[in-house]
């Protein structure tokens, strides 16, 4: 499976490249760096600052779908990402296509890493207690259940996070999280606006590159290990009891 746009009414694919030392920031750098990427996806035509040090270069959102893509650098970090693609592979292939061009541009060396993060994001636009759905869908920790029997013992929060190894020495992780928007004035006065509730899937590689290793490569296989992780579990376990929860309220 590479189309996720089923399981939420907004996803998003981004990539995150953490690095040890500073990048380039002078004018002509930045520009020409881009300048390549634009060659490569000449639609992406929006570039501003966004804040002190950090540029970005963006499409116009498709009225219907609301896709487009993005790219940003900021002091110590390279980003990627892409909302609604078409599938999974196309936000991919972005990705790649970035990891290949920041050695010559940036000069990111492979000794320079310090992270390389692949994300998946689901947004599920809903009203009501965001804390209430997320519970209603995957549950509470046992041990917390009877706090939630408590007198006023509304949920003010419940953003549960999962971070667990993918290798024998801890250098490729997975993080899953919860973020709701919900807040305790929507609860006291029971006037819930739609708002989005967020789901995030991260598998990340620390550390330096080997010297056989290069970024375009690693992305691949970090991207098809989150793939994996969200076809085998996060599907059934996550994504389709939050839709269920949703729909009956």
């Amino acid at each position: 499976m590479s189309d996720y746009g089923n399981f939420g009414d907004e996803y998003y694919v981004n990539m995150n490249l953490s690095t040890e030392m500073e990048l380039p920031q002078g004018r002509e750098s930045v520009l020409h760096y881009f300048e390549q990427v634009q060659r490569r996806y000449p639609k992406m035509a929006n570039f501003y600052a966004r804040e002190k040090d950090e540029y970005v270069l963006e499409e116009e959102k498709e009225k219907d779908s609301g896709a487009y893509r993005w790219v940003s650098i900021e002091p110590k970090r390279v980003n990627s990402g892409m909302v609604s693609p078409p599938s999974y592979e196309d936000a991919c292939e972005q990705h790649r296509a970035v990891l290949e061009l920041v050695p010559y541009e940036l000069s990111v060396s492979p000794l320079d890493c310090e992270a390389l993060t692949v994300m998946l994001g689901f947004d599920f636009t809903c009203k009501g207690n965001h804390n209430e759905i997320v519970t209603e869908a995957i549950g509470i920790a046992p041990g917390l259940e009877k706090f939630t029997q408590l007198p006023y013992g509304k949920l003010l929060s419940n953003e549960p996070v999962i971070q667990f190894a993918l290798d024998e020495d801890c250098k490729t992780q997975c993080r899953i999280s919860f973020e709701s928007r919900t807040g305790a004035f929507q609860i006291r006065t029971g006037e819930f606006t739609e708002e989005q509730l967020s789901v995030y899937m991260m598998v990340r590689r620390y550390d330096s590159l080997g010297a056989k290793e290069n970024y375009a490569d690693e992305f691949t296989r970090l991207s098809q290990l989150c793939r994996d992780l969200v076809d085998e579990y996060l599907i059934d376990s996550v994504l389709r009891p939050l839709q269920t929860a949703i729909s009956i309220r």
